[in-house]
């Protein structure tokens, strides 16, 4: 049995605030060390239940936070950028994937929230329903046959993946005061609790699943109208108002690369002073 660990940054233990996840600041320096911790936990408790192979793509900002060097070495980790799935490359050859270090989506509360773009995407809607990452991903995933079956994050993550992964362990690592404040449990309590999840988490390997279908659409809500004029040059995309623009596709597979071409285009027209 091959697991997939889609490890993310901002739903990681003791991340609060964007310093605690922008690489090269001193406090990513020592939160990578939690998200390392929030991983390994998860990666021990699916190996010690029985799975055969944990493989750990890194899926935040760089890709390039979680410390190789303290990685089970029972696990392998795919790190870097410019993958063609992104946060969910390898997912078309697990058995069965874990969302690490989570977070809600653009314009809802929760620690961090966003979806892909930092700032400048208030909202992704896709067949008229809001969506995170996290619903994105396990729309792919099912989309694959593969199961999410561990969702970590802060409580309002743990909350909304009972939408989208019904049959999800879930981890609530923090709970959210504000978009960058938290109760924060310690690493050593968070790393005990995801252990026990995830060993849990593999009893929802091989039940029945639903396989969603398209056709889906994809409305992106931008703060700023140069970053939907900027989109419309992509083909098959739309305006759909000042600051929004549209496409569907038939396949969640081409829908997540037209999505994430489109922050990439949105992300570069960004203007330092008018941000």
């Amino acid at each position: 049995m091959r697991i997939l660990v889609s490890a993310d940054m901002e739903g990681a233990s003791g991340v609060t605030c964007p310093q605690d996840v922008r690489p090269g600041s001193e406090q990513w320096d020592r939160l990578r060390r939690m998200l390392t911790s929030d991983t390994n936990a998860a990666v021990q408790g699916f190996l010690d239940a029985g799975a055969d192979e944990v493989l750990v793509n890194e899926a935040h900002c760089t890709m390039r936070n979680i410390l190789l060097e303290e990685l089970d070495p029972r696990a392998a980790m795919l790190t870097g950028r410019h993958k063609p799935l992104g946060m969910m490359e390898g997912v078309l050859e697990a058995d069965a994937v874990a969302f690490v270090g989570y977070h809600t989506g653009g314009g809802e509360p929760g620690v961090l929230s966003h979806t892909y773009m930092p700032s400048g995407l208030l909202q992704l809607r896709i067949n008229g329903e809001p969506a995170s990452e996290g619903r994105l991903n396990a729309l792919l995933a099912a989309e694959a046959g593969v199961p999410v079956v561990l969702v970590t994050g802060d409580d309002l993550t743990c909350k909304e993946a009972a939408d989208w992964a019904p049959h999800a362990r879930t981890v609530a690592v923090k709970t959210c005061v504000s978009r960058y404040a938290a109760v924060c449990l310690p690493p050593a309590r968070t790393a005990s609790l995801i252990r026990e999840a995830a060993a849990g988490a593999l009893e929802a390997v091989g039940r029945p699943q639903s396989v969603p279908r398209g056709p889906w659409r994809f409305e992106l809500e931008f703060d700023a109208t140069q970053l939907a004029d900027a989109c419309t040059a992509v083909p098959t995309v739309s305006a759909e108002g000042p600051r929004t623009v549209a496409f569907t596709s038939e396949r969640m597979y081409d829908g997540m690369r037209c999505f994430r071409a489109l922050t990439q285009v949105a992300a570069a027209a960004r203007e330092p002073d008018y941000d």
